[in-house]
């Protein structure tokens, strides 16, 4: 008999589909219509969606997508109040540093801000988390710089290649964290992916 996927599997199938839908969409409604202002509006739409879905799904709403999802809505209600696509292209920027000083200022203060947003998935010694939650700090501080860099000297075709060019990056970055996470983690622990660093649209 075939082993039938859990509801736990589920769950997570459908948070990665929730937290990359929204930024896929918009890419597909940009490049379909080559209308910024139409985008902004899709983004909005999936943000509030997603946020809708992953409670439904979880019963709850995690701290990661909650912030992101409520960014992405209100730069995206911005962008279309004042007819810009800066708003968009900026928040980008404001949450990656944002997530960076977090992760980077929780540790200089013996803080473990990425405990407590993965604690509940897998047990490390504390010396480990503080390696991660570095590791993380970089990369929402490099993606920050990036973003601004691309922001400033491309057109907004290209800013946009690249916003989607930086999901399957996070998904890279997280995957390269898994030999360190299994050699620290618990005996006993089954391994699970972690996060992604990506702060959605």
């Amino acid at each position: 008999m075939d082993e039938q996927p859990t509801p736990k599997k589920n769950a997570a199938w459908v948070r990665t589909a929730v937290d990359y839908g929204a930024p896929l969409a918009f890419a597909i409604a940009y490049f379909s219509t080559k209308n910024f202002q139409t985008a902004t509006w899709v983004l909005v739409a999936a943000s509030a969606v997603a946020l809708v879905l992953g409670y439904v799904v979880e019963r709850r709403l995690a701290l990661l997508p909650l912030f992101s999802g409520v960014m992405a809505l209100i730069f995206g209600a911005l962008g279309l109040v004042f007819h810009t696509d800066v708003f968009v292209k900026i928040k980008v920027t404001v949450v990656n540093g944002a997530l960076a000083a977090a992760m980077i200022g929780g540790v200089l203060f013996k803080r473990q801000p990425l405990k407590a947003l993965m604690g509940e998935a897998m047990q490390l010694p504390d010396a480990a988390w503080r390696t991660l939650t570095l590791r993380y700090g970089a990369y929402f501080a490099s993606a920050a710089v990036l973003n601004e860099i691309v922001r400033i000297t491309q057109d907004t075709p290209n800013w946009v290649k690249f916003r989607v060019a930086l999901l399957p990056l996070a998904i890279v970055f997280s995957l390269t964290q898994v030999p360190f996470m299994m050699k620290h983690m618990a005996k006993g622990d089954e391994p699970s992916p972690p996060e992604p660093p990506d702060a959605g649209f």
